[in-house]
């Protein structure tokens, strides 16, 4: 569902700007499957990572082809409701007028936000917005059978220690991709409303082990079971670089539910 992005070494390696415009071509593609826009297809060239010691400024990756921001007709960061830490339901706003809750094993999700630039110091007052697929691989105002629905998407404000907790439930896994979440960082939650103010999109996933241990053992989970079964972080075009700083710590299990949390880290 969503390209790989080039380096900035690898833009340098085939010859610069003029070619950047052929190699943005070969990523743009013709469908919305191979989808990036050109602010993301920027982003996504500074794949370097910068630390001060003890944390990292976060990999820039595609928001994809579905993070409801993509044209004046579909902005989820718009609808009322859509600031909640509980992710599940959707929101039965403007004409997206769903009333479905997402079902799957209980996920919380614990994010850091970090000023890499200082101490690693968190930050507080800035909005994340997170968004991920269901138990079967289908994201909400896009996918067959949910394009009304607005659940597992959702806004949050970084408290005074720069966290955001969502309760949402444990991803699904689609054909092609790694098992993955993902966030925008705004400045602050008044700009959390178009993507012209985005200071870093990534995403997260989580560890095999995780994934194993759901997908198998979780009847709901059986189409995710058969697509992981065909990919590996190694073969992920996101992930095939590295999962260092995107790899969530996670406790918990399949019948209570699981808590994850990630670190993220920007330069301010």
């Amino acid at each position: 569902m969503e390209s790989k992005k080039f380096s900035r070494r690898e833009l340098i390696k085939y010859g610069g700007a003029a070619l950047f415009g052929t190699a943005l071509g070969q990523v743009l593609g013709c469908s919305p499957a191979n989808f990036v826009s050109a602010n993301q297809a920027a982003d996504s060239s500074d794949s370097t990572t910068i630390t001060n010691g003890s944390c990292a400024v976060i990999p820039s990756e595609t928001a994809g082809p579905y993070p409801a921001h993509d044209d004046s007709a579909i902005n989820v960061l718009r609808l009322n409701g859509i600031v909640r830490s509980d992710i599940r339901s959707s929101l039965n706003a403007g004409s997206y007028t769903g009333s479905a809750t997402a079902s799957g094993v209980p996920l919380t999700l614990i994010l850091n936000l970090q000023d890499v630039s200082n101490s690693c110091d968190p930050l507080a007052g800035y909005a994340i917005y997170v968004w991920h697929c269901n138990i079967n691989g289908g994201y909400s105002m896009y996918s067959s059978g949910i394009a009304r629905e607005t659940y597992l998407r959702g806004v949050q404000q970084t408290d005074t220690q720069g966290r955001v907790t969502f309760t949402t439930i444990f991803p699904g896994c689609y054909d092609g991709r790694m098992t993955h979440i993902h966030f925008e960082i705004y400045p602050s939650l008044a700009q959390a409303v178009d993507d012209n103010y985005v200071v870093r999109t990534s995403q997260l996933t989580f560890p095999m082990a995780t994934l194993n241990n759901v997908y198998n053992n979780v009847a709901s989970y059986s189409l995710s079971k058969t697509n992981l079964s065909r990919i590996s972080y190694s073969t992920d075009n996101v992930f095939s670089d590295g999962t260092t700083y995107q790899m969530a710590t996670i406790s918990g299990d399949n019948t209570n539910g699981y808590v994850g949390s990630l670190n993220i880290g920007i330069q301010t």
